[in-house]
């Protein structure tokens, strides 16, 4: 039976009692668009087709659902059949919605109690003011398309927490930009994850309290790629509060990639409680505002951080550039931290770049420093690291932090880091490329140190 199965119709008024009449124990919610004539139904949980055809109810067995009217297919629903001659016949079929001033669906919250599970919102371009809504399906993917969709809450949010709130598992978010969420516990996020498992790939948060909050859940996994999050912050001396550009609660996986993370006031750029971080080519910095962190996870566990820009302006609330476990300080000593082939720059006067709070060890490889501190406090073994006081930097004023020139002191001059007790692999396979996103590392020789290799 095909679950979450969702249609939409446009026949007239009488539609809605002879849908209810002939599927009384479905799911079927209407939305009556009185000015158009307009009747939108939403079926779930059957393992039949309906058309409207003057006011009559039609009913087709799913086999022959491929049969549609012109007129079905005009509105604003789209079907698109997943299946493929190998898969499974129950398999669910993806539905396709679209939201915009020129489809049925104007904004995202007039769609959001309307979709079912494994179904993709399509939202087009342009600002959606004072929008926010409650997502809770499941397997569900929404994208901006023709650029991106703007989500701009001024100072609105759904359930007093987010612009968007999500309650089902499985959750894909694309090409969306989400700004100016504030709440009265002054934690308002562009998201809010509830449920399990969430992906965001090329979106911006900017200018909320929290970019995205999430609660615990140790059966979630978050993963961020090619991402920007900035000045997501809280008035500190106002409110004695903090507001974090990402803020991972305790899950089982969380993995950022590709993305751009900077000037959260105050609060820390990324802050993870999750049992495993994966931080791999992000540029990760303090530029014209001072963060608290640039990255803590203060309840440990297993952490990879390879291939990231980190730079600590003199605005900065706290001397360390990367803290972990400073929550969890007993927690067992078979936790371990890597850090391999990453360039931090400080340019404070007294810090500490690193700060390990637990009994476990933190294994540095190939790092570049640059700027005045101590590299590590706490426990740690190190290999091919290299501090220096300057580095010539293609353009450093703007954080551009690849050689200009080859360095002696940095050219071929690493290690092959290997694996990881889990067998990640350390060796970095791209380096960061501005803005939020990746790029093949190149080989050239042996190793470079620092996040970027050096290309004549």
């Amino acid at each position: 039976m095909t679950q979450g199965f969702g249609i939409t119709v446009a026949q007239g008024k009488q539609a809605y009692s002879r849908l209810r009449n002939c599927f009384p124990c479905a799911t079927v919610e209407s939305k009556d668009k009185l000015d158009s004539g307009i009747i939108e139904f939403s079926l779930l949980n059957a393992d039949m087709d309906i058309r409207l055809n003057n006011s009559q109810v039609s009913i087709l067995p799913t086999e022959a659902k491929e049969i549609a009217s012109k007129n079905f297919k005009s509105h604003q629903t789209r079907r698109e059949d997943t299946k493929s001659s190998s898969q499974n016949a129950n398999t669910p079929e993806q539905h396709i919605y679209q939201v915009g001033s020129s489809s049925m669906y104007a904004t995202p919250s007039d769609i959001s109690r309307e979709v079912g599970d494994n179904s993709i919102v399509e939202i087009e371009a342009g600002e959606y003011f004072e929008d926010v809504t409650v997502w809770r399906q499941s397997n569900i993917t929404i994208r901006g398309i023709g650029g991106r969709a703007h989500l701009k809450a001024n100072g609105k949010a759904a359930e007093g927490k987010a612009i968007w709130v999500f309650k089902g598992n499985n959750v894909a978010i694309e090409n969306i930009e989400f700004s100016e969420a504030k709440v009265a516990s002054r934690n308002g996020a562009g998201i809010r994850m509830e449920g399990s498992n969430l992906t965001i790939r090329n979106c911006h948060f900017h200018d909320n309290e929290m970019g995205i909050l999430t609660g615990k859940n140790l059966a979630s996994e978050i993963i961020i790629e090619n991402s920007e999050f900035n000045n997501n912050t809280v008035d500190y001396n106002r409110h004695k509060r903090l507001g974090h550009n990402i803020y991972i609660g305790e899950i089982a996986k969380f993995t950022l990639t590709g993305s751009y993370i900077h000037d959260a006031e105050t609060g820390h750029n990324i802050k993870s409680r999750a049992h495993e971080n994966y931080i791999l080519y992000n540029k990760i910095t303090d530029e014209k505002l001072g963060s608290s962190y640039l990255l803590d996870m203060p309840n440990g566990g297993d952490a990879f951080v390879v291939g990231n820009l980190f730079h600590q302006n003199t605005a900065n609330d706290n001397y360390t550039l990367l803290s972990y476990s400073a929550e969890r300080k007993q927690n067992k000593a078979s936790s371990l931290l890597y850090v391999v082939n990453n360039t931090f720059v400080n340019s404070a006067q007294d810090s500490q770049f690193i700060k390990n709070h637990a009994a476990g060890l933190t294994v540095l490889v190939n790092n570049l420093f640059v700027g005045p501190g101590q590299i590590m406090q706490g426990a740690a073994v190190q290999f091919s690291n290299v501090q220096l006081a300057v580095a010539d930097f293609v353009n450093a004023e703007n954080y551009d932090y690849r050689l200009k020139h080859a360095m002696s002191a940095l050219t071929n001059r690493g290690i092959v880091p290997g694996e990881a007790r889990n067998g990640f692999i350390l060796s970095p396979k791209y380096q960061y490329r501005h803005p939020a996103t990746t790029e093949l590392r190149p080989l050239n020789g042996n190793i470079d140190i620092g996040a970027y290799e050096f290309v004549p």
